[in-house]
């Protein structure tokens, strides 16, 4: 792959791509604008699974279900990125049969809590994209030789 071509990924190779993590960040809208949540995941047929406790991400979904997801990786053999998007509609599970097929889905939160809600993001739309990562070299600009703001 040549550095300067960015390469779109296919709908099966970005499903492989979900399919190799289970943590990603999750896009919901509150009152004051948009907000992105790290999350664990797992792949249930064609939908993501997460599991949450009580707080933002439930309460945004439940007043508007419309939802981003995004991940991203590296192989650091190639230094090829990749990135995929997935875009839906959230949904809580709460019926007790469909709960019961969702309990044996393995997603497991990494942060300590009660996380007693299950949702389950139906994709719409999955894209992605595949880049060589070049040197820094390759993209200067006359901005490069600004010396950095000094950190605190």
């Amino acid at each position: 792959m040549s550095a300067e071509l960015t390469q779109i990924l296919d709908v099966d190779d970005c499903w492989d791509h979900l399919r190799s993590t289970t943590v990603g960040r999750l896009a919901v809208l509150v009152e004051e604008g948009p907000e992105i949540f790290p999350i664990n995941y797992a792949i249930e047929h064609s939908a993501l699974m997460i599991r949450t406790g009580d707080g933002t991400k439930v309460d945004a979904i439940r007043a508007n279900p419309r939802v981003a997801f995004e991940i991203d990786g590296l192989d650091a053999e190639t230094d090829t990125a990749w990135s995929v998007v997935v875009k839906g509609t959230a949904k809580e599970v709460t019926a007790p049969e469909d709960l019961q097929e969702t309990i044996s889905v393995d997603v497991a939160p990494w942060q300590s809590g009660t996380k007693n809600h299950f949702i389950r993001i139906l994709a719409e739309e999955v894209t992605g994209r595949r880049f060589q990562v070049t040197e820094p070299s390759t993209w200067e600009s006359p901005f490069s030789q600004v010396s950095p703001a000094p950190r605190e």
